[in-house]
């Protein structure tokens, strides 16, 4: 697995859907952004530790 967006833009991406009101559940962005799952996996451990990291 590559990454081809970097983990600051991963990060902000997911702050942008937050701030929206969108949900971040795994289910809903896996079907609407699958590349924006796929790179905070290559980052994260777990969509988990990704959601936690956008909060800290």
């Amino acid at each position: 697995m590559q990454a081809d967006m970097k983990m600051e833009d991963v990060l902000a991406k997911l702050r942008q859907l937050k701030a929206k009101g969108e949900s971040l559940s795994k289910k809903k962005v896996k079907q609407s952004d699958p590349v924006l799952m796929r790179n905070a996996l290559f980052y994260f451990p777990s969509w988990e530790h990704a959601l936690e990291k956008i909060d800290a």
